[in-house]
């Protein structure tokens, strides 16, 4: 067994903004808690868990509420493991598109131990491997993680980026690489209504020959899928420093089916609501 500690806010923020896809005006407030990490909208708590994801298409979805995953990033990176997540509309705000919004919120309120957790060793390496698609391998570690974000014959080809402490390096390299969208989706992202709540400014575009705007980094794609990874991994509540995480091509699907498997092995099967 090795112990960990329990993290929550120091008190309530608040931010706001539209809805990363919907485009939905929202307000979200953080609260202090030790009950996990609960999202509630509606009258209705919904656990942070893999069994309770309802839909991950473009976005990880827990009971109704959408886009989770940014700030389950920064939740993973920056330690936290207990708040309540209380919001006014169904969607989480895309702010810049990054968990940077999300990780100055929490760092400004500040971050209080309140407690310790024991949790198992992962006795066995797991593996998700799909053919021509998405591979995954996780195992007992010290935070090492590393993603390798491929498309083939389309430029960028292949980007990778691996930190060796991702919690140490999570603010600094990880939480303000973007979403994105490769130039050619864009007219059926905006046919089918999504990605309203982003613009130019925070969504990265990849043209067929390089950026269409100006990245952060430039390896920015790989940068923004390990930061979805590490918030899909979460809802397996297991800390990032505990693990060892090797990822190729996996999106929001594949990202919570090996979190389902994670808390499963941890043995993680807390209530689905």
């Amino acid at each position: 067994m090795r112990s960990f500690p329990r993290h929550t806010v120091r008190q309530p923020f608040t931010v706001a903004g539209l809805g990363l896809h919907t485009g939905v005006p929202v307000s979200v407030t953080v609260h202090p808690g030790d009950q996990g990490i609960g999202f509630r909208y509606g009258g209705t708590r919904v656990l942070a868990h893999p069994a309770n994801v309802t839909d991950t298409t473009r976005s990880t979805k827990l009971g109704e509420v959408g886009t989770v995953e940014h700030l389950m990033s920064a939740f993973a990176g920056l330690e936290i493991t207990d708040a309540e997540v209380e919001l006014d509309a169904p969607e989480l705000p895309g702010l810049d598109g990054s968990a940077g919004g999300y990780i100055d919120a929490i760092m400004g309120v500040g971050i209080e131990q309140i407690g310790d957790r024991e949790f198992p060793s992962l006795y066995t390496r797991l593996f998700l491997q799909e053919d021509g698609g998405p591979k995954m391998a996780i195992g007992k570690g010290n935070g090492q993680w590393r993603f390798v974000f491929a498309t083939d014959d389309r430029w960028p080809g292949e980007q990778a980026f691996e930190l060796e402490d991702a919690v140490g390096g999570y603010v600094e390299h990880i939480a303000r690489a973007r979403t994105f969208a490769f130039a050619e989706e864009v007219p059926m992202i905006i046919q089918l209504g999504l990605g309203r709540g982003l613009d130019e400014n925070s969504a990265l575009i990849l043209g067929i020959e390089g950026y269409k705007n100006e990245p952060r980094y430039p390896d920015e794609p790989a940068r923004h899928k390990l930061l979805d990874l590490m918030g899909d991994l979460y809802l397996a509540g297991v800390p990032v420093r505990a693990l060892n995480v090797v990822s190729e091509r996996s999106g929001h699907r594949a990202n919570v089916k090996a979190a389902a498997m994670l808390a499963q092995a941890m043995g993680n099967t807390q209530p689905a609501t």
